[in-house]
């Protein structure tokens, strides 16, 4: 499995309304240096929930759909109030 099969993986599992930081993905898919790959991975990137994935310090990050769709996203699933 490649890495980032791995990423897809590791993303696929978080569940609404919780989130992993890029960090903890890149560990998760094996390789806890690769956490700017990971955002990478994820920007081009289509059908997973990638909006459940933030920085280490808690800010939101980027998301390829625009930071307010994140924002909406995450206030769905009760992530965000």
């Amino acid at each position: 499995m490649t890495f980032k099969e791995k990423v897809y993986s590791v993303v696929l599992k978080i569940p609404k309304g919780k989130v992993m930081t890029y960090k903890e993905v890149a560990t998760r898919a094996g390789n806890s240096r690769a956490f700017r790959a990971v955002g990478n991975i994820l920007n081009r990137s289509s059908g997973l929930p990638c909006h459940r994935v933030i920085k280490s310090d808690g800010s939101l990050g980027g998301y390829n759909r625009g930071s307010s769709q994140k924002i909406k996203k995450l206030r769905e699933e009760g992530y965000l109030k």
